[in-house]
Parts: structure tokens; C-alpha cells; sequence
């Protein structure tokens, strides 16, 4: 007779995939098995991050398949993770200079898929000046934001405590910066007993060699109250390829300091790309110093890119 259970990916290599389950009697358990064929393809591919149903054989305990996906709160390509509630970017204030551009794609994409940006900047005892003019214009864009040095340890105990208070009752977070911002050496600051692997930045392209090689979910906290911490791959540049599941209607949506300029402008079908600041209320606030110029610099380009996109489907 055959039973199932229902559980979370908390990793997958090679094709197997662990799942954590919780009895009824609350303990927690690990089981490592494979997913039904159709579970390797498209958009049915298994992710960590997945809550899916195991079929368990009782009689034959090693016979366990992973049936069923669960559906998802939400999907992400990069990382490529399930169900996510927190996304904490890792960015760097220095070596490598951060591409600000980078940055708003991906905290859009999050503001799209409803999961909480979280803005990190790291290394600011190389540039501490950048790190702190980064850290202002993101904080005044409404995000919460952070700046650390790994080297130090400063700043490190604020990150903690917020993960700490946040990520509970199953709760997920990932990490996600391009190579080299110094990703994992920041989570082994946090939580010690990970030991993420790391390694040194090459000096002439100042980028960092990918040191993880799959995406896996760590438990913070015990039991059914605990909450996930994500190592995942460093990317350099996001894959926009995949990325115009955004309307244009949606993406203004998307950049949440926007929202008090809103329904401003003189046109009701104001588009944010070309007008000036007497038509435009966005333009109006980044010309008053209400809104970052680099921020709006960004929504047009994102704006540029999907409309093309949509233009040659």
C-alpha cells in the first residue's frame, strides 16, 4: 500500500532530490528520491523550494517518488527557486562596482512575483563612502537595506536579526548577487555552521568563480517553526530573455517609489519613458530629488527592452 506525504525541497543534484517532512508527531525527517519523469521537464521541473506530495510504498520503505508538485506561490528563473518570501540581493559597493541597472531588474522582478526585496551591500571598508550613498538611495526608495563588511564583521549582527525574527513557520529566503560580491562569505559571517564554500576574486576581471554549484535550503530554527536560508548560483547578468511575463502596464508596478507620482501626470497614459517634467510626474519627482534619477534611468530601460520584446513576438 502506497501512502503519501507532503514536504519541501530542500535540495536537488543529479536528478534526486532531498525533501524534509513533518510527522504528525512533529519530527522532522529527510527523504532522498526521485521525481516522475514528467517532474524533469519545463515548467513541471522540480524546484528547490518546491511543497510536494512523496508517494512512499509502506511495505518497501526505500521506495519513495516524488508525485506531485504543490502549487507555488511563486517561481523564479534566477535563482531558480520556489516559493519564496524574502530575496536578499548581495551587492557590492566595490570590486566588482555594482551595475545599479542590474540591481532595479532584479528587485522588479521580485516586486512582480511578490517576494520582499532586500538590498545588502557588502564590502564597505573598501568603499565606505559608495557603500552609504547606495545604502541612502535605496532606503528612500521605501527597500530595507543593509551595509556590511564581512572583513569587519560590521553590520553583520543587523543581518542576523532580521533574518532571525523573519524567517520562521517555513518561511524562505534566498541569496542572490552576481559573482564575487562576497554572497557566501557574508551567510558564513551570519550563520557560521553552513561553511558555504568561497573563493578569491580574480584581479583582472575582479569577478569571483562560481563557488556553488546547486541551489539548497538551509533550516534556521527547529522543528515545524523553522524558516529556510538559500545558498544559491552568483549570476553577472539576469537572463531577460525569459523575463516578458512583465506587461508593460505591469511594470510600473513594479518600482514601488513610484507609487506617490502614480496617476500625476497630465496624460492618463503616461508611460514614464520621454516626457518631460511638466507632463510627467515621475520625471517631475526625479527632477526635484523626490525619486533617484538612476531608478527612473532603469524603469526606462526595462521599459525599452519589454516593449521590443512585445513588438517582435
Amino acid at each position: 500500500m502506497r501512502i503519501k506525504k507532503t514536504g519541501k525541497v530542500v535540495k536537488g543534484l543529479g536528478g534526486l532530490f532531498e525533501t524534509r517532512v513533518i510527522g504528525q508527531d512533529g519530527e522532522v525527517c529527510r527523504y532522498a528520491c526521485r521525481a516522475k519523469g514528467i517532474l524533469h521537464r519545463g515548467d513541471a521541473k522540480v524546484l528547490v523550494g518546491d511543497n510536494v506530495l512523496l508517494s512512499i510504498d509502506e511495505s518497501l520503505p526505500d521506495d519513495i517518488v516524488l508525485s506531485e508538485i504543490l502549487p507555488r506561490g511563486n517561481a523564479l528563473i534566477r535563482p531558480p527557486m520556489a516559493n519564496l518570501d524574502i530575496l536578499c540581493m548581495v551587492v557590492a559597493s566595490a570590486k566588482p562596482a555594482p551595475v545599479l541597472e542590474t540591481v532595479d531588474k532584479l528587485l522588479a522582478i521580485a516586486e512582480h512575483h511578490g517576494i520582499e526585496p532586500v538590498l545588502i551591500f557588502t564590502k564597505t571598508d573598501i568603499d565606505p563612502e559608495n557603500a552609504e550613498r547606495l545604502a541612502s538611495l535605496y532606503r528612500g526608495a521605501g527597500f530595507t537595506v543593509f551595509a556590511v563588511s564581512s572583513h569587519l564583521g560590521e553590520g553583520v549582527d543587523a543581518v542576523r536579526a532580521y533574518l532571525l525574527e523573519n524567517l520562521k513557520d517555513g518561511k524562505t529566503a534566498a541569496f542572490a548577487g552576481a559573482s564575487g560580491v562576497g554572497k557566501s562569505t557574508l551567510v558564513n559571517r551570519i550563520f557560521p555552521h553552513l561553511a558555504l564554500a568561497t573563493a578569491e576574486i580574480s584581479e583582472k576581471i575582479e569577478r569571483g568563480k562560481h563557488t556553488t554549484r546547486h541551489v539548497e535550503l538551509f533550516e534556521i530554527g527547529e522543528g515545524s517553526a523553522a524558516g529556510f536560508l538559500a545558498d544559491t548560483p552568483g549570476f553577472s547578468l539576469l537572463d531577460f530573455e525569459r523575463f516578458d511575463f512583465f506587461s508593460l502596464a505591469d511594470l510600473e508596478s513594479t518600482f514601488r517609489d513610484f507609487a506617490p507620482y502614480l496617476g500625476g501626470c497630465r496624460y492618463s497614459d503616461c508611460a514614464h519613458i520621454g516626457e518631460g517634467a511638466a507632463e510627467c510626474a515621475v520625471a517631475r519627482a526625479a527632477e526635484e530629488g523626490k525619486l533617484s534619477p538612476s531608478r527612473l534611468a532603469s524603469y526606462r530601460s526595462i521599459y525599452r527592452v519589454l516593449k521590443n520584446k512585445n513588438e517582435y513576438k
